[in-house]
């Protein structure tokens, strides 16, 4: 995915070639993995003579979200305390940059609500 990021709309043999000096996989490991992240709707493919075109549907940060909801989403039951408390300890190992980051997209996420609601 990082790959696609940078770089979007690759073939398999491109992306084969741009990662070979970061691992040892073989252009039809990448090309496998390239139809399941298809099948999972990650990516998009476009044919282009013979080779397919790939490029990812969503962005990191959309991918992450995703990923992070369908987590709590299996853990949650009904009680969120446990899932916070969670995050919290995570977040008290982050640096005090990061978390003023992370106060300012609350503030940000609860003035969008409000806004929301006086419609």
């Amino acid at each position: 995915m990082e790959a696609l990021w940078a770089n979007p709309s690759q073939s398999a043999k491109d992306l084969h070639a741009g990662v070979k000096g970061d691992s040892l996989s073989s252009l039809s490991t990448v090309q496998s993995t390239l139809e399941r992240l298809h099948r999972k709707s990650l990516l998009t493919r476009n044919k282009k003579g013979h080779a397919y075109l790939y490029a990812p549907k969503l962005g990191r940060s959309e991918l992450l979200g995703k990923l992070i909801g369908g987590v709590i989403r299996k853990l949650h039951t009904g009680n969120l305390d446990p899932i916070l408390s969670s995050f919290v300890d995570f977040a008290d190992r982050m640096d005090d940059q990061t978390l003023d980051r992370l106060d300012e997209l609350i503030q940000l996420r609860k003035q969008q609500r409000e806004e929301g609601s006086d419609d």
